[in-house]
């Protein structure tokens, strides 16, 4: 059972990413060096900080990048934003008097600045911030605070967030929300990789504050489940791609689960609002798909996909939720030059074939 946890702050309780881009771009073109794309950012920032810096800029002082960094962050932090459902899960830890304890290199003025906006430091029973390697204090954590490795788990977004844990012999799980990729994450190898913190409290209810379920349980508490998805259509006849982390950052289509008493057309208008802000008409069924064991999708799952398309109303307006990254409008040809997952794949085929047809 999970009495205490360990949290990192940047990406796994807010949003600091913009902020740190800035201010890591701003030390970069100090140097002399090009910016970072976000993508590219993602892809190579690593922890402890001397790691990427002796990377990418070996000739400059760490003290002077600490400098031009902390004084760029400090113009930029104004953009830091708690995570959705960072508050939620940390309500949920202090209902199940669960020990919370904080971990992270965030310098301790920004993490004061943040608390004075989020409030989170009211949840966090003791932090620890301004540390250079994790590693090297997680056990110093784990000793003072009288903490059993066995019923401690540590939260984070990164691969030395996972490989902190595991020095530590204490669980881990890995959250999408923030710095590195589902790829890098499962290099890592955390005891379970989530969406957000709204899947694991839900996860830790089901399972009695246990990160898995029992064998036994596991077929009655993982059920198949059925969903809907559809190729969006604009005026233009171009679709509507979108990108997310939890399929291995690859191009799909928006959807999600159909609830209980919810019919599948229903479920899709709902699910399309919720995630693009986009009302549909003309729903078309296309086909169905199984999707079982997916290597792209971010945990092990078994999903019976309906597939449609449809033609959004008016003019195209799209606002993304908190699960995609970006969005495209491409003709369906063009779209499937884009990294798809594979349902999305064989959908926009199946569509083509008869795309006269089609809205």
């Amino acid at each position: 059972m999970i009495r205490n946890i360990i949290f990192d702050w940047s990406g796994t309780l807010v949003d600091d990413l913009p902020a740190v881009l800035q201010a890591s771009n701003y030390v970069l073109t100090q140097a002399g060096k090009p910016p970072m794309s976000l993508e590219q950012f993602r892809a190579e920032f690593t922890l402890p900080f001397k790691k990427f810096y002796d990377r990418h800029l070996p000739e400059v002082s760490m003290a002077q990048l600490e400098e031009w960094f902390h004084g760029e962050f400090v113009r930029a932090q104004s953009s830091v934003v708690e995570l959705p459902y960072a508050r939620e899960f940390l309500e949920f830890c202090r209902q199940h008097k669960i020990r919370t304890f904080l971990l992270s290199a965030a310098h301790p003025t920004h993490y004061a600045a943040h608390c004075l906006v989020t409030g989170f430091d009211q949840f966090i029973d003791v932090p620890y911030v301004g540390v250079g390697d994790k590693r090297h204090k997680i056990h110093e954590i784990l000793t003072v605070n009288h903490l059993d490795p066995a019923e401690t788990l540590f939260i984070g977004d990164m691969e030395h967030d996972i490989e902190t844990a595991k020095h530590g012999g204490v669980h881990s799980v890995a959250v999408l929300t923030g710095y590195n990729t589902l790829a890098q994450l499962r290099q890592a190898g955390p005891d379970l990789i989530v969406e957000h913190l709204g899947e694991l409290r839900r996860t830790l209810e089901a399972n009695g504050l246990e990160l898995h379920p029992s064998p036994d349980k596991f077929e009655a508490t993982h059920p198949p489940l059925a969903t809907v998805g559809a190729l969006i259509f604009n005026q233009a006849g171009e679709v509507l791609m979108i990108r997310t982390d939890k399929w291995s950052g690859l191009w799909g289509i928006p959807g999600g689960k159909i609830k209980w008493g919810e019919t599948s057309e229903a479920a899709l208008r709902r699910e399309i609002l919720e995630e693009t802000a986009l009302a549909i008409e003309r729903i078309q069924f296309v086909l169905v798909q199984d999707c079982i064991h997916s290597p792209e999708f971010y945990r092990d799952a078994h999903f019976v996909l309906l597939n449609y398309t449809c033609l959004c109303v008016g003019q195209p307006q799209v606002k993304l939720n908190e699960e995609a990254r970006e969005f495209r409008w491409l003709t369906p040809v063009a779209a499937l030059d884009l990294e798809l997952n594979t349902p999305t794949r064989i959908l926009l085929l199946a569509v083509l074939k008869n795309l006269p047809s089609h809205p």
